[in-house]
């Protein structure tokens, strides 16, 4: 069953789903084993810590607390392609999870997020 709204059992969901498969990509599991680690605990503080960016922003709740334009700067350089494969990646595990609005919605703010952090980190212009 999809969720028609998005909520935190919904995004709890995305978080495992998703990360299974960035961790089986062969593009971006490097990038992100070498940033979290290895181990399920590090895995699950990240996806902990992920969702309550998502929480915060969809739902007003979750107590992010972090830079996420600062870790993705921090990172040793990757192809700007990796983008592309994170949000295909993104928008599956959104299609298994939420009907046609939630998913939209989540992959509309995603695309505006990978789209500024792009510019800032391959074009170096801060918007």
């Amino acid at each position: 069953m999809k969720f028609d709204s998005i909520n935190q059992e919904g995004i709890d969901k995305l978080m495992d789903i998703f990360y299974a498969k960035v961790r089986k990509d062969k593009n971006l599991a490097p990038i992100f084993n070498q940033a979290i680690g290895n181990d399920e605990e590090s895995w699950t503080k990240h996806k902990q810590k992920i969702a309550s960016f998502w929480k915060g922003m969809f739902l007003g709740e979750g107590g992010y607390n972090g830079s996420p334009l600062k870790a993705h700067h921090d990172l040793p350089p990757f192809p700007r392609e990796f983008f592309d494969i994170w949000l295909g990646l993104f928008d599956e595990s959104l299609a298994e999870i939420f009907t046609d609005e939630p998913r939209n919605m989540m992959l509309e703010r995603a695309k505006m997020i990978a789209q500024r952090f792009q510019m800032i980190i391959y074009d170096h212009k801060f918007i």
